[in-house]
């Protein structure tokens, strides 16, 4: 398991940092989620499964964080100011994406979730489609749709900005 964790928490990090915009939400997320299959270990029918296990525990880690800050949010919307998103939570974080990749970072946290994590699991991670499928429990098919569309909505949103 250390060798897995080595190998994959960097990214798995990065992931939640695009889905959440908070490395430190992010950390938190990656780090139950391999405590998660630590303490599951035993019950784990095949180790090579492993990684999708903590893949799909990031972003059920990453979906919690988003359904908690929305609550927040709408306890505080007076207060809002009319984006769903907030702000990077730190100057490093800002630092860390250029002007043009918090443009795309912007655009794909509008996407609706299902293409959001789609785009960000095949184009992201790498993640085959029927990886992509298996980590987030729907068909292979649903996964080649959201991808589908959520790259067509990625362009009208950048092309729009430009």
């Amino acid at each position: 398991m250390t060798a897995l964790y080595a190998e994959h928490a960097v990214g798995l990090i990065r992931l939640g940092f695009v889905m959440l915009g908070d490395r430190g939400a992010a950390e938190d997320v990656v780090q139950d989620a391999f405590f998660g299959l630590y303490r599951n270990w035993d019950r784990l029918n095949d180790p090579a499964n492993a990684l999708n296990y903590v893949r799909s525990s990031v972003l059920n880690g990453c979906r919690a964080a988003l359904r908690t800050q929305a609550r927040r949010d709408r306890r505080h919307r007076s207060a809002a100011t009319g984006d769903d998103w907030l702000p990077f939570d730190s100057a490093e974080a800002a630092v860390l994406l250029s002007e043009e990749h918090r443009e795309v970072l912007a655009a794909v946290r509008k996407l609706a979730s299902r293409q959001r994590e789609a785009v960000m699991l095949r184009y992201y991670l790498g993640l085959s489609p029927d990886e992509t499928a298996r980590v987030m429990g729907i068909s292979t098919g649903t996964v080649k749709s959201s991808v589908s569309r959520a790259v067509a909505a990625l362009g009208r949103a950048l092309k729009e900005e430009s």
